[in-house]
């Protein structure tokens, strides 16, 4: 298969994306896979009985991904994005693959913490080449499909207690482990950036060689972030939300199955899916809204992402205070939907304010912070089940929801749906 460019392949674009979802899918389904199948890893594990070893477990993945973020933003930026997303790829699907050979929790505590180094490498690769793919008014559509296989990789990863009841907690790992190192081997041959953009980072490379030079680039970029009142609200803006987003991901089985009295083979399925199924609207209602809306408003996509977050506030009030069937899954589709709206404009809101030189940095630092926010909240909530008060927790998240967006609301005011080099 020849490298196509823009001008000679219209539908590649869109390839790009089926072939980044099936990575994003096998993403997140290998890190949710675990939230679900703590009833049966406990059994060969005695540590995982308690909620707060649990907790940590979930959360040393958060903290390495976190800390590696930035890092991996900032290394997306100047090598190629299609290598770093293959190799990511194969590391943490043999990482998954380890898992299964755990035998005590120190095992599966520095795998997890491995896991973590080789899953932050993806993100601000993958949205950055979908980005540089779409630069037109299509770029939140094809950010949102992209953020559908995480969704589905979190409702697969639900299933995780019924695979592990059917085969063994070991045999899920290790045949989820192969499906991924297999996958990583096709990308190799299909998947290509885009040449107009590898042509201007390879430009920007050349420009200084030294190891001096190209440190003093990275801190500039840096500095030029930091120094942008815009990119500070975005930063409070994605690291609000992803407390209560990163909660639904590692303790919305937990509530589940605490709430309804139901046994986690049946609650985790229903958590996930739930979440899943509600999100996949969400993303495509959200990337059309605001593609067509930023066409007459700049502010669209503001708009569309505001419109998302404050549909998550009532829901964390119900997952909270709720007791019921209707309740608690009619709180987790309205989450689903508001948060999937949300995360379709993330990268898109991002573009309108960071040149495309910084995005995958500018990503990076922004997962980071939305990671630490993610594990600060799943080792306080591990506290807080341990102490039946895992509810309560939910629904206090929707005060920082509130904060975020008006934050967003005031201070995102943009000049231009892509900013470049000249405007930054």
């Amino acid at each position: 298969m020849t490298q196509p460019t823009p001008s000679e392949n219209k539908i590649y674009p869109w390839i790009v994306v089926g072939l980044l979802w099936g990575v994003a899918l096998l993403n997140y389904m290998d890190r949710q896979m675990l939230s679900t199948m703590r009833d049966s890893m406990q059994v060969d594990i005695a540590e995982l009985q308690s909620a707060a070893n649990f907790g940590r477990l979930m959360a040393v993945f958060l903290w390495i991904y976190g800390c590696v973020s930035p890092v991996a933003g900032a290394v997306a930026d100047r090598l190629s994005r299609k290598w770093l997303v293959v190799g990511s790829l194969f590391v943490w699907s043999a990482v998954t693959f380890g898992m299964g050979y755990a035998q005590t929790f120190n095992q599966l505590y520095c795998l997890r913490a491995v896991m973590g180094v080789s899953e932050a490498l993806y993100i601000p690769a993958g949205l950055a080449m979908i980005a540089d793919w779409h630069r037109d008014r299509s770029r939140s559509l094809a950010v949102g499909i992209h953020m559908t296989g995480l969704y589905a990789g979190q409702a697969i990863g639900g299933f995780g207690a019924t695979a592990a009841v059917a085969f063994s907690w070991h045999a899920t790992f290790q045949g989820f482990g192969i499906i991924g190192m297999a996958y990583a081997l096709i990308l190799i041959f299909f998947l290509h950036e885009n040449p107009e953009a590898v042509v201007a980072r390879r430009t920007n490379r050349t420009r200084t060689t030294s190891v001096r030079g190209q440190f003093t680039n990275l801190l500039k970029s840096f500095g030029l972030l930091f120094s942008n009142i815009a990119f500070w609200a975005i930063l409070f803006y994605f690291a609000a939300p992803s407390l209560p987003g990163w909660a639904t991901k590692n303790w919305l089985p937990e509530l589940f199955a605490s709430s309804l009295g139901r046994d986690m083979k049946e609650a985790g399925p229903i958590a996930t899916i739930t979440i899943a199924a509600s999100s996949f609207i969400g993303v495509i209602v959200g990337g059309i809204l605001s593609d067509r809306w930023v066409r007459r408003n700049l502010r669209g996509r503001i708009y569309t992402g505001a419109i998302g977050l404050g549909m998550t506030i009532p829901s964390l009030l119900l997952l909270g205070f709720s007791h019921n069937l209707a309740g608690i899954v009619g709180a987790g589709l309205l989450f689903g939907v508001g948060y999937g709206i949300f995360d379709a404009n993330n990268m898109p809101i991002l573009c309108q304010f960071v040149s495309d030189r910084y995005r995958a940095t500018a990503y990076g630092i922004m997962n980071m912070i939305g990671v630490f926010a993610g594990a600060g909240v799943t080792e306080i909530l591990g506290r807080w089940a341990a102490g039946n008060h895992l509810g309560i927790g939910f629904a206090w998240l929707s005060v920082i929801v509130a904060a975020a967006i008006a934050i967003q609301l005031f201070f995102l005011r943009p000049t231009t749906d892509n900013m470049t080099d000249t405007e930054q």
